[in-house]
């Protein structure tokens, strides 16, 4: 997929900044997310160009840092201080009508996985979740979109516009099939009966999110979308789903209730069996 994550070379890598952490980095940019900010959807040119400077990042700087630039992202390359990897993050000014994202490319090796976390102003944790996973897989690409879902009264809602910068990232990871787990967040009450709802989104049924599911049994309780109703929750109209089965890529649509989110060791199994499925 162009020419991010290149892969391991004899170059030392990049010095880390130990004055912010990645996980900081995130979550600063979560906080930042507000129901009443400005917010104007970038432009069909906008996005092009995005895609092109994402997928051009590499261990060193290039021509596609000034456009990610010129787009209004702040653009860095570190050492994760977990797991020693280096990565490059693209990261918009929250709370303004530029605020299109965050974006993390791990660099260590050729991209693997797309983690996706289009609500994290909304669906408590997920940006941590997604960068637990972003972990555990080298080579993967965390996404994590720059509005609140009720922003510009829905315009913001990145799992259901085509017209986002999130979007644009998504689009070219399923035309490179490069898979793909979103994550999001359901309250306890929605779906007293399950724990998880994992769905293949608008494609059918995979192999791989069957194994997730069979992992899962006996440690939360599974609604498996392609097996029987999930209240709802199965995301069919996701608009990354339905381009990610349109190009056959893989795609996991991931619901986890609040309670499994509440914690790193609630959670943990479902990292662990993505991890798994992806070959992490």
């Amino acid at each position: 997929m162009g020419c991010y994550g290149k892969g391991p070379s004899d170059d030392p890598p990049p010095p880390s900044d130990p004055a912010v952490a990645l996980a900081e980095r995130v979550a600063a940019f979560v906080a930042a997310l507000r129901e009443d900010a400005p917010y104007r959807p970038p432009t069909a040119e906008q996005r092009r160009a995005f895609t092109e400077a994402l997928t051009a990042l590499g261990p060193t700087p290039a021509a596609g840092d000034d456009d990610l630039r010129s787009l209004g992202f702040a653009v860095r390359r570190t050492v994760d201080e977990e797991t020693g990897r280096p990565y490059a993050l693209a990261a918009a000014e929250a709370g303004t009508e530029h605020s299109w994202g965050l974006y993390v490319v791990d660099l260590s090796r050729p991209v693997r996985v797309a983690v996706q976390v289009p609500h994290p102003a909304n669906d408590l944790r997920t940006a941590e979740i997604g960068l637990d996973l972003f972990r555990r897989v080298p080579g993967a690409v965390l996404s994590v979109a720059g509005t609140h879902r009720r922003v510009a009264a829905g315009a913001g809602d990145a799992a259901h516009r085509t017209d986002s910068l999130f979007h644009a990232a998504a689009e070219r990871h399923s035309r490179d099939r490069v898979p793909q787990v979103q994550l999001h967040g359901f309250d306890d009450d929605s779906l007293p009966s399950a724990d998880l709802v994992l769905s293949p989104g608008a494609a059918r049924e995979d192999p791989s999110i069957t194994r997730v599911a069979d992992d899962l049994e006996g440690l939360l309780r599974v609604c498996r979308a392609w097996a029987r109703d999930c209240g709802d929750l199965e995301g069919r109209r996701n608009r990354q789903g339905a381009v990610a089965a349109e190009h056959g890529a893989f795609f996991a649509h991931v619901e986890l209730n609040r309670i499994t989110r509440v914690s790193p060791e609630q959670w943990e199994p479902v990292v662990h069996a993505l991890e798994k499925a992806l070959g992490g």
